[in-house]
């Protein structure tokens, strides 16, 4: 049986990148992708794959958010996602809107691969990285810092990319939005966070960073 895979994520150099790698197989075939979450969505109803692999963060609409979307309109599709940070909250929030399977984007080609394998056989998909990060704020070793929980997605992600010593420019380029916009979110997100400088933010994300990063020790 051939498995029919449709990429979903904003940066054409990695949907290249994945296509290229998946064409390789014999049982795997691409038969379509998608820059964003709307037209990816559109596109699951003309491609009809069995598997759509989404990115986590995509430009117009938020990865878990398309996921849900697409479990319910197409319930037998499966879904796995992709991204680049090992973000216990994402991990959950997909799971919980029907995502089949987690995967790291620096995974090597193999494990994705078999990933895609592993949901179209009715199993579930997470990289083991994942799993571990999530089963630690499960049991309550990764708390998270309860102003957080007032910013929405949008704004996590440009909080993430300011403590990354992104200027709004930067941050307008990679999420697309208006220069005046991401200013707008930057006042409103200190605002909330009852903080006055970028730096106070950046040195904020640093420190709740260091208590979600689970050490070795915890492991054993």
């Amino acid at each position: 049986m051939t498995i029919r895979v449709l990429l979903i994520d904003d940066h054409e150099v990695v949907r290249r990148g994945i296509g290229n790698l998946l064409s390789a197989e014999p049982d795997l075939e691409v038969v379509g992708e998608a820059g964003d979450g709307k037209s990816g969505i559109r596109r699951v109803g003309f491609d009809n794959p069995d598997v759509v692999l989404l990115d986590v963060r995509l430009p117009d609409v938020s990865g878990v958010d398309a996921c849900r979307e697409i479990k319910q309109r197409f319930p037998k599709t499966k879904v796995v996602m992709l991204t680049s940070h090992a973000d216990p909250s994402a991990v959950g929030a997909a799971i919980r809107n029907g995502a089949d399977g987690f995967l790291l984007k620096q995974l090597d080609g193999e494990a994705i691969v078999a990933g895609i394998r592993a949901v179209v056989a009715g199993r579930s998909a997470i990289d083991p990285e994942l799993t571990a990060t999530v089963f630690a704020h499960l049991r309550g070793e990764l708390q998270e810092d309860p102003r957080l929980s007032g910013l929405n997605e949008r704004e996590r992600r440009i909080l993430d990319l300011m403590a990354k010593g992104m200027t709004n420019r930067q941050i307008a380029d990679d999420i697309y939005l208006a220069e005046k916009t991401v200013k707008n979110y930057v006042s409103g997100i200190l605002r909330k966070l009852d903080m006055s400088t970028r730096t106070e933010a950046a040195a904020f994300m640093a420190r709740t960073a260091a208590k979600r990063t689970p050490s070795a020790e915890q492991w054993q």
